[in-house]
């Protein structure tokens, strides 16, 4: 899977520059899989969520996709310290995640829909209610399930 010069462009002009916030650098400091930070991660189901969406004709909103993708971990603490969070990570962080992208961006209901449900199975009552929070919950789960698997890269996109 490889995205084009012109796509990874399209990429960082949907994003306007979430990607250069200082909650975005602390996104670098924290180990989300492996040795893959959240950042990096983030940045991984971004790029293949885009690129899923454009191979596959699925008709997603870009922008929307883009932006949801790179918001869905925005949880910004580190989930392996015991004393910087809620227990029970995996069922909590979307919540969290999505409280602290509203509190910094005006985000579309399809957005919101991306971040909070972007763990379902396992957040059973929020499931994903359109094609992109769909595609964004597939995609993380792929690219996690590398991360843990290889643990030194992210997914390759």
């Amino acid at each position: 899977m490889k995205l084009t010069s012109h796509e990874k462009i399209e990429i960082k002009n949907l994003l306007h520059g979430l990607n250069r916030t200082k909650e975005a650098e602390l996104m670098k400091h924290y180990i989300q899989h492996g040795q893959i930070s959240t950042y990096e991660h983030v940045l991984s189901v971004t790029r293949l969520s885009f690129y899923l969406n454009r191979r596959f004709h699925l008709g997603a909103s870009d922008s929307e996709l883009v932006r949801g993708a790179f918001l869905h971990d925005f949880y910004l603490y580190d989930w392996h310290d015991s004393h910087s969070h809620e227990r029970l990570h995996g069922f909590h962080h979307p919540a969290v995640a999505l409280k602290n992208a509203l509190k910094r961006y005006k985000l579309s209901p399809v957005e919101q829909n991306i971040i909070r449900s972007h763990m379902w199975p396992l957040t059973l009552f929020s499931f994903p209610r359109c094609r992109a929070a769909f595609i964004v919950c597939i995609t993380d789960k792929i690219c996690s399930t590398y991360e843990t698997i290889v643990r030194k890269s992210s997914f390759p996109c």
